[in-house]
This record gives structure tokens, C-alpha cells and sequence, in this order.
């Protein structure tokens, strides 16, 4: 009888001291999370989650929990962007007289959150597919006399990689400074084998967030940069959602590349990708950009006639420029709100919009892949099909390959482009870059493609039932929005 109560007693003090660790572990959890100041649903979420992980929370929470990121920028870039131009001063006396009051509160709000004036393009052109963007990629390299700056998030050394690998290394050994960067994630694959004869070209390589054991372990899954920017001589650049890669390059993959869009811009608004450029390459390398390299890199353009402002967002900026621009320009909408998207998975504001809009009697488009290339991410986005398509949303699946664009076309005056998707991850985790092109000359090449797209697509019918387990697994995959 002794025996069975020594033992009774010593659970007992086990199961106390037990609950106690729990309990002191959940707490420590919970101020963690809280110190984040993420949404509150993203907050219980990870904080339920977690508490059904002892001691193993702090590893999950370490390396995939959404933390805030700091990071330093150049501010000597920007005082001397701000001070040097000239182009963007003109330019924005002119919309004063051009644009709306809704429109100038737009540019002003872009302006506050990523920095970035109004600025001026010579020329805007949109770019179809990955046969035509890496044409004009390879045509832009080559006519480069000073430098190219190329930042990707994949860049695969496949065929079409070192297609542009070759044209990079081509230019590099006429003298040509060419900086390279891409995400250590996202671009894997590239291996000493495939850039060593880049180095010894001359060109200097950079990897962004690098896997190496110590501080920068934890940004392996978050805190991607998933920009996309070529650059030459900072008069041309590039940016838009192709990556470098055989599977978006149609001419190599016809049935299965994915199908995507890019813009091409020349003139002074392209400063401002070379702005994100510079920074980037300084974080990722250390190296700071010489001062005689300054009036090469942010030469002084002359104004031209495509009002442009270049939008940045990233983990380290809580202003969410991105987020926050696409929902005003969505709520100023008059007439139409027409968005493409490879991942929907929006935000409670961005839903709310899209909602508004169409419920105004706004001709409100939504235009997703069929079969996206994450199941769970397009199980989440069919769950909030019924919700659109009550409020008047008409919503189309693209059935020709996997849809890759990124674009939203709002009216004749705006006209979105970069590698934000209309998810969380984008408007808050990655590192993402967009361009905001104004008036309906632009308008009308983004609603050409558009209409295109939508043909090879089918509209999905809002009487239409699916059956009970995809409605659950849809429900299920919409619990985990906040996080994907």
C-alpha cells in the first residue's frame, strides 16, 4: 500500500511539474508571437498551433514563424535620388495639372509608404510569354555599354539560363560591369559549376539570404526575395513575374511552360528599380557602390510622356506599400477592377474590396489558374470562389498551362505589373517589386492581354456544386490563409 502511494504521489508531482513547464513554454510562445503585432488571426492561429507542439515550437516558430525583419537601407541612394531628379520634378508638376485628386492622392500615398515619387517612361511595353520577355531580355544585354544588373528569384541553369548566362558573360568580357544576384532559395540549383565561368568573366555574383549557420539561418523559408529586375545601363529595366527558367519559355516547354507577363520600361523611372537593385545588392554582399560609379548608374534622364512609380515591400517594411496601394487604387475603381493572379490567398482588406467593388456594380474579374502548381494554395483559393461570385465577382480559371501573371488593371488609369501575387506571403513575407503604370495608353495594351487570357479560359459557374470532400478540403486549406 506504501509502494502504490510513493507512486500515486511521485505522478502526481510529475504531471504538476509537467503542467507547469506547459505552461510556462505556452506563455513564453505567446509573448513571442504577440511582439510580432502580426494580424490577430494570424497570431491565434500560430499560437494554437504551437501550444499543440511542446518545446517543439520554439524550432517551427524559429524557422517558419512570420517575424519582423530589419534591415538597413541606403539612405545616401535615396537623398540622392530625391535631390537629383529632375525628371521625377517635372513630372509630378505635370500631374498636377493631368491627374484627378483620386489619383494624385494615390501617387502620394505610394510615395509615403515606398519612397518612390511619380515618375516618367520614354517608352511602356508588355511582354507575352517567356519567348518574347527573354528576346527582349537578351536584345537589352546586348546593347548595354555600361553595366547590367540582374536580381531573380529562380534562375535555373537550364537551357534558357544559359542562354542568358552566355550573353551576361559575353558582355562582361568587353568591359561591361554585370552584377548578378538571386535568392539562395528560390535559385538552388546554381551550382560552382555553372557560375564559375561568370567569376571568371569578372562578373560578381551575390546570393540573397544565403543558408550559412548563424544569423541568417532562420530566413530560409521566409523573407524570400522574390523580385525580378534587369537592369542595363539604368536607362532600360525590366520586371514582371517571369522567372529564369525553361518552365516559363514556351519555345522550349510548349505544353506545360507556365504562362506569364513582364513590362519593359525605359526612361528615368527606371532609377527607382535601380534603387531596389542597389539596396538589395548591398545587403546580400556587403559592397557598397562606389561614388564614380553614381551618374552611370542614376544617369539624369529627360521626362517622357508614361507616367510611372516603382513600389517595393518586403518583411523589414511595415508600411506594406503593395498591400496598401492595391487595395486604394481598388476602392477609387469607377468602372472596372480586372485582376491576375497565380496565387489568390488575400488578405481581409484585399477580400473586402474586390467584394465592395463588384457589389457597386463594378465589372469586377478575377482570373486564376485551373490547376496551380500548390495544391493547398488553390484549394484555398477555390474556398473563397462562392464568397466573390455571391457579391458579383466573376471569376475564370486559365486552362491553357499554369498561370503565372501577376497584373491588375483598374480602369483606364491604373495598371499594376511586378511579382506580387494577390496573397498574404506577397504582401507580407517575400521581398516583392511592382510597377504602377497610369493612363489608358498602358490600360489598353494590359486589357488586350487580358481578354486574351480570358479566352483561353473558363468562367466558373456560381450554380455549379462540388462535391462535399473538395468543399472540406477548400475549408480546411482556407484555416492555413493567414500563413501561406
Amino acid at each position: 500500500m506504501l509502494a502504490e502511494i510513493e507512486s500515486f504521489v511521485s505522478s502526481h508531482h510529475l504531471i504538476n511539474a509537467w503542467s507547469v513547464t506547459w505552461a510556462l513554454y505556452l506563455a513564453s510562445i505567446v509573448i513571442w508571437i504577440l511582439l510580432q503585432k502580426r494580424s490577430p488571426l494570424s497570431t491565434l492561429l500560430w499560437v494554437m498551433t504551437l501550444a499543440l507542439l511542446p518545446y517543439l515550437g520554439y524550432a517551427v516558430y524559429y524557422f517558419f514563424g512570420p517575424q519582423r525583419l530589419k534591415r538597413q537601407h541606403s539612405k545616401r541612394l535615396r537623398s540622392r535620388l530625391n535631390l537629383s531628379g529632375l525628371a521625377d520634378t517635372t513630372r509630378a508638376r505635370q500631374a498636377q495639372l493631368e491627374f484627378s485628386p483620386a489619383t494624385l492622392r494615390l501617387s502620394t500615398l505610394i510615395r509615403n509608404t515606398a519612397g518612390a515619387p511619380l515618375s516618367a517612361a520614354d517608352d511602356v511595353r508588355l511582354l507575352s510569354g517567356g519567348g518574347e520577355t527573354y528576346d527582349a531580355f537578351l536584345e537589352a544585354i546586348a546593347d548595354a555599354r555600361d553595366h547590367i544588373h540582374v536580381e531573380f528569384y529562380i534562375y535555373e541553369p537550364d537551357q534558357t539560363g544559359k542562354s542568358i548566362r552566355d550573353a551576361l558573360i559575353d558582355r562582361a568580357k568587353k568591359g561591361i560591369t554585370v552584377r548578378f544576384l538571386v535568392d539562395a532559395l528560390g535559385s538552388a540549383r546554381l551550382g560552382r559549376k555553372f557560375l564559375q565561368p561568370m567569376r571568371e568573366a569578372g562578373i560578381e555574383v551575390g546570393f540573397f539570404h544565403r543558408v550559412r549557420i548563424g544569423r541568417r539561418i532562420r530566413p530560409v523559408t521566409n523573407y524570400r526575395n522574390h523580385r525580378k529586375i534587369l537592369i542595363c545601363d539604368g536607362r532600360i529595366g525590366f520586371t514582371g513575374g517571369l522567372n529564369i527558367t525553361d518552365d516559363e519559355n514556351e519555345r522550349i516547354n510548349p505544353d506545360t511552360a507556365y504562362h506569364d507577363a513582364h513590362i519593359r520600361i525605359e526612361g528615368a523611372a527606371v532609377r527607382w528599380l535601380q534603387l531596389i537593385f542597389l539596396e538589395d545588392w548591398t545587403y546580400s554582399t556587403g559592397q557598397r557602390i562606389r561614388q564614380e560609379e553614381m551618374d552611370a548608374l542614376l544617369p539624369e534622364l529627360p521626362p517622357g510622356p508614361y507616367s510611372v512609380q516603382i513600389l517595393s515591400s518586403g518583411p523589414d517594411d511595415p508600411r506594406e506599400s503593395i498591400h496598401r496601394t492595391q487595395v486604394a487604387a481598388i476602392e477609387a475603381a469607377q468602372e472596372r477592377v480586372w485582376l491576375t493572379t497565380a496565387y489568390f490567398v488575400p488578405s481581409e482588406p484585399a477580400l473586402t474590396s474586390l467584394t465592395n467593388a463588384a457589389l457597386k456594380g463594378l465589372d469586377v474579374r478575377l482570373l486564376v489558374p485551373a490547376r496551380g502548381d500548390s495544391r493547398v494554395v488553390t484549394a484555398a483559393a477555390r474556398s473563397y470562389f462562392a464568397e466573390l461570385m455571391e457579391a458579383g465577382v466573376k471569376v475564370w480559371e486559365f486552362q491553357d498551362r499554369m498561370l503565372h501573371s501577376k497584373t491588375l488593371l483598374i480602369d483606364n488609369d491604373y495598371s499594376f505589373i511586378g511579382t506580387a501575387n494577390f496573397d498574404n506571403r506577397s504582401f507580407r513575407l517575400n521581398y516583392e517589386v511592382q510597377a504602377l503604370l497610369y493612363g489608358p495608353t498602358v490600360a489598353k495594351q494590359f486589357g488586350r492581354q487580358f481578354e486574351q487570357d480570358q479566352k483561353r479560359s473558363i468562367r466558373v459557374n456560381p450554380k455549379k456544386k462540388d462535391p462535399w470532400w473538395r468543399l472540406l478540403g477548400d475549408a480546411a486549406a482556407r484555416v492555413l490563409s493567414p500563413i501561406l
